[in-house]
């Protein structure tokens, strides 16, 4: 069984149903996105696995604990940063750390300010850390909210727009921290984000969410595939690629191929069965193989074109 594991988790707000019947599992030490615009479920499907709101039916687990018969385990297994950062303003950074440690259930003193320190110095905030948190910026907020998140070492975290407000610096160091929870610490993280270059540098498997349903969930690179239908293989040759079309021409596995300056682009779906031979070909009837680069839509297109389908 995954870290975290829904079951046909539904949410209806009077006769409006924001989340239905969704379904999925993510594992240990997984990161697992979900995409899709605002209003389509993700921040509450989000809640209510942090147990912050209930579900209209179905049910979940996460590490173990059941959202509807143990919610106060369950809170203490998971770190969850919201979109907006739900900090207290007149408090100092310290102070705000100092509280939701000892609200996680955290009591050695001298554990809790390591463990401030530690986190303030990573996210760049020890020198601001006697401020009060109204006067910091949006970015600012946003990292001693994951810092927050993460001040007990939950072995599950949820994090929603975690990267949102911020500068590039800023945005790969989140990154890189979802990157190391990950793989070395083990920790499972499920992400929501409209920042999709974010998703297809960090995420192991992604889900797209439209109106509160789960519309497909895969690895970024399987959703790509799904959405282009084929993988295309461009190679790049010295000098004109017109008379080397005829050498791969019916070859099994391409369905079609085009020939545009110095590149033949070969259809197949296939690539990794296909490639070495068409490469074998072109060299065998006198090709200067310059470049051989397999070609997908980036995960962007590939949301866009799913959610149009969607849509249609």
């Amino acid at each position: 069984m995954g870290a975290v594991v829904a079951e046909s988790l539904s949410k209806k707000f009077d006769s409006f149903t924001a989340v239905e019947s969704v379904s999925f599992e993510i594992g240990e030490g997984e990161v697992f996105g979900l995409l899709g615009p605002n209003g389509a479920g993700k921040t509450t499907t989000i809640r209510m696995l942090a147990c912050i709101i209930s579900p209209t039916s179905g049910t979940a687990s996460v590490c173990g604990s059941d959202i509807r018969t143990e919610p106060t385990a369950v809170r203490r297994k998971v770190g969850i940063q919201t979109e907006s950062p739900s900090l207290y303003e007149r408090l100092t950074a310290v102070e705000n750390l100092e509280f939701f440690a000892k609200a996680y259930g955290m009591t050695d003193q001298s554990a809790i300010r390591a463990r401030i320190k530690e986190l303030l110095e990573f996210f760049d905030l020890w020198d601001r850390r006697e401020e009060k948190v109204a006067v910091f910026s949006k970015g600012m907020k946003q990292k001693l909210a994951i810092a927050r998140a993460i001040i007990h070492r939950p072995p599950a975290l949820f994090l929603d727009e975690p990267t949102s407000g911020l500068d590039p610096e800023a945005a790969k160091l989140i990154r890189d921290l979802i990157v190391k929870l990950s793989r070395l610490e083990r920790r499972t993280i499920l992400l929501s984000t409209h920042r999709l270059e974010d998703a297809e540098r960090i995420c192991d498997r992604v889900g797209i969410i439209s109106r509160g349903r789960l519309v497909v969930t895969g690895t970024p690179e399987n959703l790509r595939i799904k959405a282009a239908g084929e993988a295309k293989v461009e190679v790049m040759v010295n000098g004109s690629a017109s008379g080397y079309a005829g050498a791969i021409e019916g070859l099994p596995g391409v369905s079609n191929l085009a020939v545009e300056g110095n590149k033949i682009v070969v259809g197949t779906r296939d690539p990794v069965g296909t490639t070495p031979e068409v490469v074998r070909r072109l060299v065998g009837a006198g090709a200067q193989i310059l470049a051989v680069r397999p070609y997908l839509p980036s995960l962007e297109e590939t949301y866009l074109r799913l959610m149009g389908e969607t849509a249609g």
